[in-house]
Order: C-alpha cells, then sequence, then structure tokens
C-alpha cells in the first residue's frame, strides 16, 4: 500500500486508518509520505509529511517547484512498482493530480477525508471523479453530494470521535501538564505550519498578553510540533511571554483537555478542540492575496469546522484584518465570563461528537478491501 499524508492533522488521521489496517492485514506494508505517527505504525515514509505542509496560494507558489519535484519523483516511484492501492489521506492540491496518473494506470486510489467541496471550491467535483474509485468520508451529509456528481463515497465517522473520550478528564490532564489545578488555563493553538505561526503566532501572543493584565492568574500553554519548536519559542521570547506561556512537544490533546477555552487557527484543530468540548475562537490570517483568491472562492459563510457542521456561528470567528490582539482577547474573555452559553456549546459538541463516533477502522477498510477486490 501506499500512503501520502501532507501535514500535522493527516499524519493524525492516517496514523488511525493505519492502525486499523494492521489490525485487519497484520502484515501490510504501506509506504509513501508521512509523519510520526503513521511511523509508530509501521509506515516507511520517502518524505516527511512537513514537506507538504503549505497553505495559500501565495505560500503554495513560494514552494511549488520542491513540491512539484516530490510529486513527480513518488508518481515515477509508484509507477515502476505499483502499489495495491494508494490511499491519498486529504492534501488534495497535491493528492488529486497523483491520483490521477496513478487511477489511469490502473492503480485502484482511494482519497481519505472528502475535499470540502461544500464549503469552497466546487469546481474541484470534476478532478475528484476523474482521480478516485472511491472517497472515505468523515462527516456524514457528504456521501450524497459526491455520488450526486457520480464519486462513490462511503461515510466512516470521524477516527478522533472515537479516541477523544466523550467526558475529558480535564483534571487529568493538568495534572499531566504540571498546570495548577484551581486557575483557568487558555490554550494557543496557531497551527502546525511555518506559514501559519508566521501569520497567527505572535497575533496569539499578544492577545495572551493582554489577557494576562486582564486576569493575571491565567495560565497559557502552546503545543508545538517539533519542526517549528524553535520558531514558536522565538515568538514567545519576542512577544515577552516567555514566564507566562508554557511550550508543550505537542500534546495539543492534552492542552485541549486542560484548558478552559482555546484560541486556534482555522482547521481540523477546530474539530479536535470542539469533540474536547471545550469553546474556542477561530482565528486565521495569511498573505492578503491568498485571502482575497480563498474569500472569492467561499461557498458559506462559515470557515471554522465546529461552526460548518453546526450550520450556524457557535464559536466566533475573527479572519484576516478581524484578527487583531484586541479582539481575539475579547471575545477569549467573553468565553471566560459566560458560564451559561459555555454550558450551552457542551451539549451541542456533545450532540456533534455522538454523530461522529463510528467504527471508522471497520467501516475505511471494508471500503478499501472492495477497491482492492475489484480491482
Amino acid at each position: 500500500m501506499a500512503m501520502v499524508a501532507g501535514e500535522t492533522s493527516g499524519d493524525l488521521l492516517a496514523g488511525l486508518l493505519l492502525q486499523g489496517l494492521r489490525a485487519r492485514w497484520p502484515g501490510l506494508q504501506a509506504a509513501g509520505i508521512g509523519g510520526p505517527r503513521m511511523g509508530a505504525q509501521g509506515f516507511e515514509a520517502w518524505w516527511p509529511s512537513e514537506r507538504l505542509a503549505v497553505r495559500g496560494y501565495v505560500e503554495v507558489l513560494r514552494h511549488y517547484r520542491g513540491i512539484v519535484a516530490i510529486r513527480q519523483q513518488l508518481r515515477q516511484r509508484l509507477l515502476r512498482q505499483p502499489p495495491q492501492v494508494f490511499v491519498g489521506v486529504d492534501a488534495p492540491d497535491f493528492n488529486l493530480q497523483l491520483e490521477q496518473s496513478l487511477k489511469q494506470a490502473g492503480v485502484p486510489t482511494v482519497h481519505f477525508v472528502c475535499p470540502s467541496v461544500w464549503a469552497w471550491r466546487a469546481e474541484r467535483l470534476q478532478r475528484i471523479r476523474s482521480s478516485v474509485d472511491h472517497v472515505l468520508c468523515l462527516f456524514p451529509f457528504e456521501p450524497a453530494l459526491l455520488q450526486a456528481h457520480g464519486i462513490p463515497a462511503t461515510y466512516v465517522g470521524h477516527p478522533l470521535a472515537s479516541v477523544i473520550p466523550m467526558e475529558p478528564d480535564r483534571a487529568a490532564a493538568r495534572r499531566t501538564l504540571g498546570l495548577d489545578p484551581d486557575r483557568p488555563v487558555v490554550a494557543l493553538l496557531p497551527g502546525s505550519r511555518a506559514s501559519e505561526i508566521r501569520y497567527l503566532a505572535q497575533r496569539f501572543l499578544a492577545a495572551a498578553a493582554l489577557l494576562r493584565r486582564e486576569h493575571p492568574a491565567l495560565q497559557f500553554v502552546l503545543p508545538a510540533v517539533p519542526a517549528l519548536r524553535e520558531a514558536i519559542q522565538a515568538a514567545v521570547q519576542s512577544a515577552g511571554m516567555a514566564k507566562h506561556v508554557r511550550v508543550l512537544p505537542g500534546q495539543s490533546h492534552e492542552a485541549l483537555a486542560a484548558c478552559d477555552v482555546t484560541l486556534i487557527a482555522s482547521g481540523t484543530a477546530t474539530l479536535e478542540a470542539a469533540l474536547f468540548k471545550r469553546p474556542m475562537v477561530i482565528a486565521y490570517n495569511m498573505h492578503w492575496l491568498s485571502w482575497q483568491i480563498m474569500r472569492r472562492k467561499r461557498l458559506q459563510p462559515w470557515v471554522g469546522l465546529p461552526n460548518i457542521l453546526c450550520r450556524e456561528f457557535v464559536v466566533p470567528e475573527l479572519l484576516q484584518d478581524a484578527a487583531t490582539p484586541q479582539a481575539l482577547a475579547a471575545a477569549v474573555l467573553q468565553w471566560l465570563q459566560d458560564a451559561p452559553r459555555t454550558a450551552a456549546l457542551q451539549q451541542q459538541f456533545t450532540q456533534l461528537h455522538q454523530d461522529l463516533r463510528r467504527d471508522t477502522a471497520r467501516l475505511a477498510t471494508d471500503a478499501i478491501a472492495q477497491i482492492i477486490h475489484a480491482a
């Protein structure tokens, strides 16, 4: 089997999928592009997933030649030694073109995580249809949309919904992280890409400084993926918050379990925060040209997954110029001061968690097995 996962969130999903695949096929051999969670399941990474972790049109252009070179080398390698099946995990800009070449060569192709054609870039539907034999969908409304466009799909649930407990243990998480159990905690999650750290970290840290002036008892934690830890440490130091923000070696789930509220970059992590039933303030900022292009392609008023899935603004979104430190701090403060609002949100997130919890490993491996046997 060959797989490609293009960033931290894809590595997480692919690692959970590999765990299920290995339970079904203990002798499975898998290789391609992946990260440490996939490596923990015996995956052979020919390139690390962080090489593909770029978001935004302008940001992609800066790394375009290197990414294209990786895709060409991977395509040639897989065409020389075709796998029984190729599974592309998210990263649609990279994977769909690769999948199209492999499918044309007779390699069965599966895409895990439906590209968000329901939110923006609906023109991708034609590319998906020509590139993949089957899509494994995380959300229940996606298969009908894809099937209406001639794309076979299966709802498999979200694997994180089975990993994250329905009632996270905040006290245990605070003990694990060495936090004071009686003081409120704010988790800062500015993202797992270098571009996100560049555009968001200083804003988040400036907001944290404002919050601390208002509430000196606040504790701040900031999970950092290994590749970005040095850059994050430098940002914390530059913001004058080294004594007040604890930079964690990963541990994003522990941070979300421990916190009272999170200031978080738009992306998969917002769904993780929802599964932990935590109030959040979603923020994003990118190169101005990337923002102008993406804004024109949006099909819905929401960008954060919790809001998209709940079909309303259950949590605030502060995007681009609206994501000022003052606005971010004020929105976080509102959650800290409004217990009834937090309780109502937790009920909504509990229902969402129940809707997404399925036997993802079995459903996904069943679908992949059918694709392999049909080839």
